[in-house]
């Protein structure tokens, strides 16, 4: 098989880049980005890498590589060019994965980063728009598949399937500094991808379900503390809504309660509150005597050095989700751990969103999923499907733990 990486020179690139390069079943890897340099260093690695270094933005470029494979994986870092990828993707007619915290179907309206909707259109409009475009041309778009969106959502589907009645999902999931480097951040925090985009996160209203209905609230909501005590850890920590499995609400109407919950240090959401409340994540400009300025841009520029990770650092990705329900007349709940961390020159976030990802990219050009459109984690990896993704993840050593208790 033949797949195309989109954004291959960013940190989830390279992930992804590297986890198909080394994999028997996949003959050749196309490494497409603007930043030629990068892609020829990455191509040295492995003989079957092919280097494309065309814009996202050049469409009938994008088209004629996208043209020489079976599937492509996107990795790239905002909603308008990963939109301008799934454009030039069902005009070209080749399906794919993105790992954007997006259901590109029924897209986000806050917040844009620059995503352009075609004239009378709302941008709901145009996300269906593009599902049926995809259906009319075959093309499958399996969306949001890395890590949350992604693992998240295919473990709470797995529970959801064990049950015979769902009634409440919580999935709690997010990217921490490892216990040793929290102490040496601001916020207990570190970056491990787009500072940007969790900042958003943090300031857009968002989706659940609640009594049984799709309901909106403000992000950093539904806060709750937790202690995770698997994989020889045993630590404190916190969670609240973000917007960070979008599709879930659509995908599971059914449920009586539904979050997915970003999970962090203890006090990190209370010094993101009160940025918040000093009005430093508005995107307003205000006027300072050095001019007018944006308070997040202002914000990030003294954030973004202090965030950057040491070379002592490591991060972990941590999950712990729940389903509960029903299962032979009694009640029943399905928990699901993980706890991964950075490990032979890769972060854990570039391991679990960049490695389910590639492995989506394979189910996809092995033509493992019988669907087409825009669709979710949850319709299309389950069953073999889900077996395969796991088993393939513990060769990597990322290991995720079910218990089932009724």
């Amino acid at each position: 098989m033949k797949i195309l990486v989109l954004g291959a020179a960013g940190k989830m690139g390279r992930a992804v880049s590297w986890y198909l390069g080394k994999d028997p079943q996949v003959a050749k890897v196309g490494l497409l980005d603007a930043q030629e340099s990068a892609l020829k260093a990455m191509a040295a690695d492995a003989d079957k890498f092919k280097i494309h270094t065309v814009s996202i933005e050049d469409g009938a470029r994008l088209q004629a590589v996208m043209k020489e494979y079976d599937a492509g994986v996107v990795v790239l870092p905002n909603r308008r060019l990963s939109y301008l990828a799934i454009e030039a993707a069902i005009s070209a007619r080749l399906n794919l994965v993105d790992i954007l915290e997006e259901y590109h179907r029924c897209p986000d309206e806050y917040e844009i980063e620059g995503l352009v909707v075609p004239a009378g259109m709302s941008i709901r409009e145009y996300g269906e728009s593009i599902h049926q475009r995809a259906e009319k041309n075959d093309v499958l778009i399996l969306d949001g598949m890395g890590f949350a969106p992604g693992l998240s959502n295919v473990t709470t589907q797995h529970g959801i399937g064990l049950l015979d009645k769902a009634k409440t999902a919580v999935a709690r999931v997010g990217g921490i500094p490892n216990a040793d480097a929290a102490c040496r951040h601001p916020l207990c925090y570190m970056t491990t991808w787009s500072i940007e985009h969790v900042l958003r996160e943090y300031n857009v209203k968002t989706c659940m379900i609640k009594d049984g209905k799709i309901v909106e609230i403000q992000a950093l909501s539904e806060m709750e503390c937790f202690k995770f005590g698997e994989f020889d850890r045993n630590f404190d920590l916190e969670c609240a809504v973000t917007p960070g499995m979008p599709s879930f609400i659509y995908t599971h109407p059914e449920l009586q309660y539904f979050a997915e919950k970003t999970v962090r240090w203890p006090g990190h959401y209370s010094g993101i509150r009160t940025l918040i409340d000093s009005g430093m994540l508005s995107q307003e400009p205000v006027e300072t005597k050095w001019g007018k300025i944006a308070p997040r841009e202002f914000l990030l520029g003294i954030l973004n050095p202090k965030l950057a990770p040491l070379p002592e650092d490591k991060d972990a990705c941590v999950m712990y989700n729940t389903v509960i329900g029903e299962k032979d007349g009694r009640e029943a709940k399905v928990e699901y751990y993980m706890w991964d961390e950075a490990q032979n020159g890769f972060t854990g976030m570039q391991r679990v969103t960049g490695f389910p990802a590639a492995i989506g990219g394979k189910l996809v050009a092995g033509n493992k999923i019988n669907l087409t459109g825009v669709r979710a984690p949850e319709e299309c990896v389950w069953g073999g499907n889900y077996n395969s993704m796991l088993d393939e993840l513990k060769l990597s050593d990322i290991h995720i733990k079910e218990t089932v208790s009724w």
